[in-house]
């Protein structure tokens, strides 16, 4: 990243119904020294209208990224990362499958729909939060992210 978007937060959208990996998942970016703005929605109906930003989501703030959980109510992960790639407003900004599946065709079927990298969700504390570090340092500080667009 630029000095410049270094000063700007970095939005992250983590779409997860499990609210014990939302904790986990915000006390793994607490320890970082990144200024990060992590929005939390627990289905993907939430997540997509959080995405167009309609309805009560009418101001925030496009993500810079998307932290995705398959298994989802209301509307699955896998219809969700389907609608963003199809979006021309949506389908630039990187998905991170992040699940506990590790069954082939969830990870073959994710790639299909463009997903930008699929993890599969540690069971282990320790783990779970090395991988979120890991993503965060892989996604937030090495990778060239494209501008926002629409924000």
């Amino acid at each position: 990243m630029t000095p410049q978007n270094m000063l700007m937060p970095i939005e992250i959208l983590l779409v997860e119904d499990n609210q014990a990996d939302v904790r986990l998942t915000q006390e793994a970016l607490k320890e970082e020294k990144l200024h990060i703005n992590l929005s939390v929605v627990n289905d993907g109906v939430e997540a997509l209208a959080f995405l167009r930003r309609e309805g009560r989501y009418a101001s925030v703030l496009r993500p810079d990224i998307v932290l995705l959980d398959l298994n989802l109510p209301r509307k699955d992960g896998r219809e969700v990362l389907e609608e963003i790639k199809n979006d021309p407003n949506l389908m630039a900004m990187p998905v991170v499958v992040l699940t506990t599946s590790d069954a082939e065709k969830d990870i073959l079927e994710s790639y299909e729909l463009h997903a930008n990298c699929y993890i599969v969700k540690p069971l282990d504390l320790n783990q779970f939060s090395k991988v979120v570090k890991s993503i965060e340092e892989f996604w937030l500080t090495i990778v060239k992210l494209p501008l926002k667009q629409g924000s």
